[in-house]
């Protein structure tokens, strides 16, 4: 990275900044790129390790960046939009939009009680035994979705034998024969914290969207419920409507 002229008055970490900015404007570090780290920027500015990474920390600041913690700083790329009127996997909405997913199984087990959501001043109740099933879904490698999804045992026994690191609602459709009708979600905004914020690679707390839902396979039959965490520094959602 060539280390140009500061600009007179303006603090070194600040043009740091604006340089790696400039880089990714002009297409040379592009979204996924790795930039460089606060040794790099020391070694090649001449600067203190206090700079470096107050410059890394303007980066993330400015949304220019996704700092990974042990894997480092990335150029941020543009964020997801997840549209809300229409049935769509993560996996899918992935490649629809050019991304590679994964996903990483955390967790299979068994519940025997009953699971309950209100939408919409509505009360549904799925009842037990169920699959808690908890996963990080990453694209790209950087973790974007921590989902948790209460699956019904009556209508997918044995889910926790099936491959779950890719796309349920393949394994829904090709496992079971379960086409899905409808779902029922809120979206609320919120903040990660703690525990949250070190499963989705981020060191500072983050806005973030909660995602709850219901999902029928018939007009009333429930086949799951869904508690899942969005980053929003790295989704959008888009909603359509029209006037009646």
């Amino acid at each position: 990275m060539e280390n140009h002229t500061q600009a007179q008055g303006m603090p070194k970490y600040l043009a740091i900044a604006q340089d790696i900015i400039g880089l990714i404007v002009r297409g040379e570090l592009a979204p996924g790129a790795q930039i460089p780290s606060e040794n790099e920027i020391i070694a090649t500015h001449g600067v203190s390790n206090t700079t470096a990474r107050r410059a890394l920390q303007e980066l993330d600041r400015r949304s220019w960046v996704t700092r990974i913690k042990g894997r480092g700083t990335f150029v941020r790329q543009r964020p997801v939009e997840r549209t809300v009127d229409r049935i769509l996997s993560f996996t899918r909405n992935m490649r629809e939009v050019g991304r590679t997913p994964s996903t990483r199984l955390l967790g299979v087990r068994v519940s025997r009680a009953n699971k309950s959501l209100t939408v919409r001043g509505r009360e549904y109740r799925l009842p037990g035994p169920l699959y808690e099933v908890r996963r990080l879904r990453l694209a790209d490698g950087v973790p974007m979705m921590l989902e948790t999804r209460f699956v019904s045992m009556q209508l997918c026994a044995g889910l926790d034998s099936k491959n779950l690191e890719g796309s349920l609602y393949d394994v829904y459709e090709k496992e079971y024969g379960i086409h899905l009708a409808r779902i029922d979600q809120i979206v609320r905004a919120t903040l990660l914290e703690g525990d949250e914020m070190a499963m989705l690679g981020v060191e500072e707390p983050v806005p973030a969207f909660r995602v709850e839902g219901v999902t029928f396979v018939g007009r009333e039959v429930i086949l799951e419920i869904e508690n899942s965490l969005y980053r929003g520094d790295t989704y959008q959602f888009h909603v359509t409507a029209t006037q009646y």
